[in-house]
This record gives structure tokens, C-alpha cells and sequence, in this order.
């Protein structure tokens, strides 16, 4: 066989490679390279009462949720009756803190009282200068962070009820026993 036919050969066998691994996973996984290191720090205005800051330093000692959320996403619409439900009492199982994404206080408050409120409080960030912290490129995202304020989980997306029984609440409860 000549050279000029086994180069393109190549190319293309290592390409489809590359597809082949590729197609093995979801593409709503993307890695966080914030998974197992601290959170970023932080101190920032509740949103149903700003005279009141929020830190992580608060949480530290629990293992607790951010729902990172805006009342003009879409896709946080499709999430909030999720949420709502993991945030009644009787099904809670960790502090959900959210924080609500380049956003107008009164938009998210409307939102909050609209859909009901899943939340024990919402922290705002209206310049989004938090959430780049963390890493978010889109709402909503959700962080599981552990006692000692470290990423352990990043769901990129709306929660649904697959993603909370076979992976977060599962984890959460690994967590909490630890």
C-alpha cells in the first residue's frame, strides 16, 4: 500500500477513536475542577434580608447544597418544583442555600413567592462575581459541599428526580455519616 493511503488511514481511524470515547459519556458531565478542593470563600447579602452577610466560614460543620439560580432561567423554572420538593421538612435532609445569579432582588423574590421558596435562604450575587468563583457558566448548577466546606459533587443543569435519588441525596447521606 502506498504512503499517501496510510496516512489518511491513520487520521481517520485515530478520529473515529476519538469519537468512540467520546460517545461513551454524557455530555451534561462536564468536570469541575473545584471537585474535592475548597470552596471559594465568600460573603454576600441575603437576599430576603441584605442588612444580613452570608459566609462559608456559616456552614462549615454541615454538609449542605448551593443551588446556584436566576429567576429568568428557563431551565431553573423546570428545577423549582424539584427543589421545592427536596426543601419541605419532611424530605429535607441538608441546608439548600441559594444563590441567585446576576439577578434583580425584586425579580427573585417575586420568583421565590411565586413557585414557593425551597430554600433556608438565598444569598444574592448580582454581578455573578461568586458564581465565576465557583465556576458556573450557566444556571442552574448545584454544588454538594461537605462539613469541612469542600466540593464534593457539581451537577451542571436542573436537578431531576433521577439525578437527586441515584447520586446527590445518596451522596449526601454518604456525607452526613462521615
Amino acid at each position: 500500500m502506498k504512503m499517501k493511503y496510510i496516512i489518511p488511514l491513520v487520521i481517520f481511524l485515530a478520529l473515529a477513536g476519538f469519537l468512540m470515547v467520546g460517545l461513551q459519556h454524557d455530555p451534561r458531565e462536564v468536570p469541575s475542577p473545584l471537585i474535592g478542593k475548597p470552596a471559594p470563600e465568600f460573603s454576600l447579602p441575603r437576599l430576603d434580608d441584605p442588612s444580613k452577610k452570608v459566609t462559608k466560614q456559616d456552614m462549615l460543620g454541615k454538609v449542605w447544597l448551593m443551588n446556584v439560580w436566576s429567576s429568568w432561567c428557563g431551565s431553573c423554572r423546570q428545577e423549582h418544583p424539584i427543589m421545592v420538593k427536596i426543601g419541605k421538612d419532611g424530605q429535607k435532609i441538608v441546608p439548600i442555600i441559594g444563590l441567585d445569579y446576576k439577578d434583580k432582588d425584586a425579580d427573585g423574590l417575586r420568583f421565590l413567592r411565586q413557585g414557593g421558596d425551597p430554600y433556608d435562604f438565598s444569598i444574592k450575587d448580582p454581578t455573578g462575581e461568586v458564581g465565576i468563583e465557583f465556576g458556573v457558566y450557566g444556571v442552574p448548577e448545584t454544588f454538594v459541599i461537605d462539613k469541612k466546606g469542600v466540593i464534593r459533587y457539581k451537577q451542571i443543569g436542573p436537578i431531576t428526580q433521577q439525578a437527586w435519588d441515584k447520586t446527590i441525596h445518596p451522596l449526601i447521606k454518604e456525607l452526613k455519616a462521615e
